[in-house]
């Protein structure tokens, strides 16, 4: 790896890391830059991403915890529903990521980004009106979560985009609260992020002194980004992350 490379994929990796624990999307940023800027094949791409996602849901989670976010009922149940669905969707979406070529890989990819940043400038101009589907039955509920955990799951390890990224936005759309959403996220992201991992480990798909380079920067966003979330009004920042997310899929695809 050379010099310019490491000071661009560090850069990175902190900016995504704020990015992760203020709006949920940023760790995608990490997996966009890996395909982007190294040689590495897709498989490496999403396995190398995942194993550093695995550290900052750890951080995530813990933050969130100290402010109060993950300690009422609901926050619980969500995450321990939104985790279990998640690890399997995770395991099988490491295997789907062996299916595919790189060059289909980039396209899903720069496809994914786009979708979400097109999906926050909708949100932000337009606004989404919460279903209110979380708050059904206690039955209706858990369903509802499971699916959404094993959809992000599945994405999140063919992609190696991690959990927030999805999690986050359809949490907010189904009718919960913005922090609650991100703190969730982060508890979901560590079990996704680390079964994913795994499956990309099995196969030899995880560089370790890339996740090291890239794994640090990001834990320190990551805490940064949370006194942010704490201190500023996320909304310029979603607009400005959306066009940001575009400008990349544009990149990824030229």
């Amino acid at each position: 790896m050379t010099p310019v490379l490491a000071v661009s994929l560090i850069v990175i990796a902190l900016l995504a890391g704020v990015g992760i624990t203020t709006v949920g999307p940023g760790g995608v940023f990490v997996t966009a830059a890996l395909y982007e800027l190294t040689d590495l094949s897709s498989a490496a791409v999403a396995g190398t991403a995942s194993a550093t996602f695995v550290a900052t849901g750890f951080v995530g989670s813990s933050v969130y915890v100290r402010s109060g976010e993950l300690r009422s009922g609901p926050a619980r149940e969500a995450a321990v529903v939104l985790s279990g669905a998640g690890i399997l969707g995770a395991l099988t979406g490491s295997r789907m990521n062996l299916l595919i070529s790189d060059q289909l890989f980039g396209y899903l990819l720069a496809a994914f980004l786009a979708i979400i940043g097109g999906l926050l400038a909708y949100r932000e101009r337009v606004g989404i009106k919460p279903t209110g589907l979380l708050g059904q039955t206690d039955g209706r509920r858990r369903a509802v979560l499971a699916i959404v955990g094993g959809s992000i799951g599945v994405l999140g390890g063919l992609l190696g985009v991690g959990g927030p990224v999805i999690a986050v936005p359809t949490l907010v759309a189904l009718g919960m609260p913005m922090l609650r959403a991100v703190a969730v996220a982060q508890v979901q992201s560590i079990f996704l992020a680390l079964f994913a991992t795994i499956g990309y480990f099995t196969v030899g798909a995880v560089d370790v002194t890339t996740a090291v380079v890239v794994g640090v920067p990001q834990l320190i966003g990551v805490l940064a980004g949370w006194r942010v979330a704490h201190l500023v009004p996320p909304r310029q920042l979603r607009i400005a992350l959306a066009g940001v997310l575009v400008a990349v899929a544009a990149v990824i695809t030229l």
